[in-house]
C-alpha cells in the first residue's frame, strides 16, 4: 500500500517503517499477508495493527530522536520497532508475558537496544521512569486513562491511543497534548483496536 498517498507525509516515519521487516513479527500462518494493509491475529487474542493505521498513529506522536516514550500494549513488537528507529529510548508495557516474550527475541535479533520492556497494567503506565515525551497506547481504553496523561511530560508532552467501546464498534483515536497541568485533546480517525484491559492474567505473574 502506498502509505504516502493515505495520509502519511512525515519522512521520518516512512523511513522507520520501511527499516522494520513486519513479515518478522506476523504468525507463521499469515506471512503471505505481511505487507496487506490488515490487521492479523497474533497470540493471547491480540492483533497487529495494519500499516496504515501504525503510520498514521506514529505520525500523530511528532516524535523526535531526542524524545523518551512510553508504548503501552507492546503486542508483536512491530509498533515498538518502528517507534525505536525514532526515539531516543522506547519503554514498552505488555499485560502477556508470553507476547513479550516473543517481542524481546525480535528485538534482539533486530539489534534494537534502546527498548526497555516491563509485563504490567497498561493503565497504571510506567510512574518509575515518568515524565515521558510521548506515549501511545495500542488498545481501546473507554475514557483516556488519568495515570497516563500524569506521566506525559508537562512541557509539550503527546498521547495517541484509541478511545471507544470495547465492541471495536465507536473508537477513534485521540490526540492529547499537555501543557503544564492542563491538556487539550483532538478527535483524529476511526478505528478498530482490541480493548485495553486493566490487571495481569495469571499466567504472567512472576
Amino acid at each position: 500500500m502506498d502509505l504516502r498517498n493515505a495520509g502519511v507525509t512525515d519522512t521520518r516515519v516512512l523511513a522507520a517503517i520501511e527499516r522494520v521487516p513486519r513479515e518478522h513479527f506476523v504468525e507463521e500462518a499469515f506471512l503471505d499477508q505481511a505487507y496487506a494493509n490488515q490487521a492479523l491475529p497474533i497470540n493471547c487474542g491480540q492483533t497487529i495493527s495494519q500499516p496504515l493505521v501504525v503510520g498514521l498513529m506514529t505520525q500523530a506522536l511528532e516524535l523526535g530522536e531526542r524524545h523518551k516514550m512510553l508504548e503501552v500494549g507492546t503486542g508483536s513488537g512491530y509498533q515498538t520497532a518502528i517507534l525505536a528507529k525514532l526515539a531516543r529510548r522506547v519503554y514498552t508495557i505488555e499485560r502477556h508475558r508470553d507476547l513479550l516474550m516473543s517481542a524481546e527475541q525480535r528485538f534482539q535479533a533486530l539489534g534494537l537496544h534502546n527498548i526497555t520492556t516491563m509485563v504490567g497494567d497498561g493503565y497504571k503506565g510506567w510512574p518509575a521512569q515518568a515524565p515521558f515525551d510521548r506515549i501511545l497506547v495500542t488498545a481501546a481504553a473507554r475514557v483516556v486513562p488519568s495515570d497516563l496523561v500524569a506521566q506525559l511530560s508537562d512541557e509539550g508532552g503527546i498521547m495517541v491511543l484509541p478511545v471507544g467501546d470495547v465492541a471495536g464498534l465507536h473508537q477513534e483515536v485521540i490526540r492529547v497534548r499537555k501543557e503544564g497541568k492542563q491538556f487539550k485533546s483532538e478527535r483524529m480517525f476511526p478505528v478498530r483496536f482490541v480493548p485495553l484491559v486493566q490487571g495481569i492474567p495469571p499466567e504472567s505473574r512472576a
